[in-house]
């Protein structure tokens, strides 16, 4: 062994002080309760606090389930740095969430209150409100501490209140909306290292900090990168652990670097598990069984005080806030629903745990669950309601409700009091709505009339692996496929406000707006008219032509989305030929808040229908200066057509080219591109170019809008006989296309 040298001597000494430190209270909180109910040990340590000024690290791995990790037995994946850190650490073995969902859950984790009390039951249409419960972040500023956080999931962005308190809150997770779904997390690798770079500067300064660190990975879809993407080709959701495990290998080492670790109070947790098919759900959010409840959890002290040791009760997710508290030296408010984590230790007495999920009523029609785990058995509240004894049957197979009716009638009881009615979510704007679309999550909310009876969710969720083919199949643009699937779904789920919303977009994208007019006309139906499903609906009214009742749903959409409904209407103005309305709305949606690329866009084509070339030109170099900006690689249907069609009047014509190729290249289900290249070799006598552009219109896009598109361009550009042949062979592939049919007679 190397001789110490005289830093690595006055460590060991900082270590055994903060180890005497904590023996004391140990021994002086080890026989009684605290004074706040539900404190626990935690409250008895008082003001002073056993390792007070220690830096406290809080990592979040985003649904990790416990045994999915070797040190809950499992030894199909390799985690050294977790294995590591649970060497340091207390090891809690039976952890559990109180909702399968990562906003709710991460504000259960830093307030130490419930779902039910904090308000914010889904990761949509909910905002955290500090004013009534301080988070960590607050809480520990009365003992002078700093706060910092780096989280690399969207749905945790600042604008949910999640940074409230925090000197740092890193949210910057872009969204890639014409990407996969799911591609547009941060790279847990990434996160940490904007945490490590707040640390280094925190470290050093006299003031103790508090990091809150989040990893997106082993969250869907499970893509990790290599080597572990080889490594665990047949389990993919493991090689997302091994990525995760991996950054919290390279955090932790630089933590130790910077002389942090040793003195740090560090708890890995995760917010909620992952079905993986064990009931029937691939991923989490819908059921309440043990494998999206149970969840990591250990708790290293300053100096590796009770590194290895393991608890066996139950302990939950609320449990950290307290605990924390405490070590820290603040006072613990009375009444919460958890407890010190180190009382746990001592033999305890069954307590209930908590947990619910309203998500399959919001977004599915379903009824919603909860839960309550006492002792050894877990009991699930629903209409079917079920009840498990998780020591003879951890796998939770076995419903013994009808054998154990004393347990199910005192749980039954029991779980009255945590139950609290649902406040209505609020409406998600447009922007925010295809954000969490592109990472999975669904927007739309259906609004359910008081006292009706609503299916069990698991008698329902093998409906999902037809939802999850059709969004599949919708995400990639093969809307003709999707169809079908989506109305399969919608036949036996009608009240799935995203899936009408996906299918009136399919539809549309199909060149029947009549059909799809009456999928949206569903979705509002079902949604109650939310903003993001007006303006849908609305824009669909336009292209019909019904301007009075496009504008009726523009307007529904002012209040929670100025900027896209002061577009649409900016549209239907210039639909009137009202250019000055058209403006004047054009520039009410640049003026709102949100990205102004849209409305840029909006206003560039208002511009260039008034005549006013130039000036509609440098809105289209704002709008791409936004996209740098704001949405670096976002792909915009419309801005390079606008900037095109623009250049082609000024008679710019190899510009106005450049233009339109890019945007069939950015988005080549577009065929206002195609079509006003087409027409720009036209007008240059170049036919052969025109024609060729239409085909690789026809041929990319194959559906009835397409061959509408290049009929029309091909009559503009006087060729009736090629139009009328083209037209011909459109109705041969679709006979009732209602769009092809309006050609015909006309």
């Amino acid at each position: 062994m190397p001789r110490p040298t005289r830093r690595r001597r006055a460590a060991a000494l900082a270590s055994a002080v903060w180890m005497a430190a904590g023996a004391a209270w140990m021994a002086a909180s080890g026989c009684h309760r605290g004074g706040g109910a539900g404190a626990d040990g935690a409250a008895a340590a008082g003001p002073a606090g056993p390792f007070r000024g220690a830096p406290i690290v809080l990592i979040s791995i985003d649904t990790l389930r416990s045994d999915h990790l070797p040190a809950y037995g499992y030894a199909q994946v390799e985690t050294p740095a977790i294995d590591a850190l649970a060497k340091d650490a207390i090891l809690f073995e039976r952890a559990y969430s109180h909702v399968p969902l990562t906003l709710p859950s991460h504000v259960s984790i830093l307030t130490g209150r419930l779902p039910g009390e904090h308000g914010v039951r889904d990761n949509v249409g909910y905002r955290y409100d500090a004013g009534k419960f301080p988070n960590l972040a607050l809480a520990l500023a009365r003992a002078g501490y700093v706060s910092g956080a780096a989280v690399s999931a969207y749905v945790l962005r600042s604008d949910t209140g999640m940074d409230q308190g925090f000197a740092l809150y890193d949210s910057n997770v872009r969204v890639k909306l014409n990407d996969p779904m799911g591609s547009s997390q941060r790279a847990g690798a990434e996160t940490a290292e904007r945490a490590i770079a707040w640390v280094r500067g925190a470290a050093p300064g006299a003031r103790p900090f508090f990091l809150f660190l989040h990893l997106y990975e082993p969250h869907s879809p499970y893509t990790p990168p290599e080597p572990y993407a080889s490594r665990y080709r047949d389990r993919p959701y493991d090689g997302e652990i091994a990525t995760a495990d991996a950054v919290v290998g390279t955090f932790v080492g630089e933590l130790k670097r910077l002389g942090v670790y040793d003195r740090a109070v560090v708890v890995l947790l995760s917010d909620h598990g992952e079905g993986l098919g064990d009931h029937g759900e691939q991923e989490h959010g819908i059921l309440l069984y043990r494998e999206a409840l149970q969840v990591p959890l250990l708790l290293k002290l300053p100096g590796s005080r009770l590194g290895g040791s393991r608890v066996a009760a139950p302990a939950q997710l609320v449990d950290v806030y307290p605990t924390l508290l405490a070590l820290a030296g603040v006072e613990v408010p009375a009444g919460l629903p958890g407890r010190s984590l180190l009382a746990l230790r001592r033999p305890q007495t069954p307590r209930d745990l908590y947990a619910e999920t309203w998500y399959p009523r919001l977004h599915l029609g379903w009824s919603e669950l909860t839960s309550l785990l006492r002792g050894r058995f877990h009991y699930i509240h629903g209409p079917d309601p079920e009840l498990y004894d998780l020591g003879a049957d951890p796998g939770e197979r076995h419903n013994v409700l009808a054998t154990e009716r004393r347990t199910y009638a005192a749980l039954r009881g029991a779980i009255k009091s945590y139950q609290r009615e649902l406040v209505a979510p609020s409406a998600v704007d447009p922007e925010t709505a295809r954000k969490l679309a592109a990472l999975g999550y669904l927007a739309g909310t259906a609004r359910v009339g008081a006292g009706e009876a609503l299916s069990d969710p698991k008698g329902r969720i093998g409906s999902l692996r037809d939802l999850d083919a059709a969004v599949a199949l919708f995400s990639h643009g093969r809307f003709a496929e999707a169809v079908p699937v989506f109305r399969r779904v919608l036949a036996a789920n009608p009240r799935m406000v995203d899936a009408w919303q996906d299918l009136g977009q399919s539809l549309d994208k199909l060149g029947l707006p009549e059909q799809s007019l009456e999928a949206y006309q569903q979705a509002m139906k079902h949604s109650g008219g939310v903003s993001h499903i007006a303006l849908a609906t609305g824009t669909v009214l336009l292209r019909l032509g019904r301007l009075d009742e496009a504008q009726a749903h523009a307007e529904l959409g002012l209040a929670v989305s100025p900027a896209m409904a002061n577009a649409l209407l900016a549209e239907i103005a210039l639909a009137r030929h009202q250019k000055a309305a058209a403006e004047s709305a054009a520039r009410k949606a640049v003026a709102a808040r949100g990205l102004r690329i849209a409305p840029l866009v909006t206003l560039a084509q208002v511009l260039a229908a008034e005549g006013k070339l130039e000036e509609g030109l440098q809105a289209t170099v704002q709008a791409e200066k936004e996209v740098a900006s704001k949405a670096p690689g976002e792909k915009l249907p419309g801005l390079y057509f606008a900037r095109g069609d623009i250049l082609a009047r000024l008679g710019r014509d190899a510009a106005a080219e450049q233009a339109f190729l890019r945007q069939i290249q950015e988005t080549p289900e577009d065929t206002r591109a195609y079509a006003g290249l087409a027409a720009l070799y036209a007008a240059q006598g170049k036919p052969g170019p025109a024609v060729a552009t239409l085909r690789q219109m026809v041929d990319s896009n194959g559906s009835p809008a397409a061959y509408a598109e290049a009929v029309r361009t091909l009559r503009i550009l006087g060729d009736p006989q090629g139009a009328a042949a083209l037209l011909r062979h459109a109705l041969a592939l679709f006979p009732g296309n209602p769009q092809l049919r309006s050609l015909e007679r006309g």
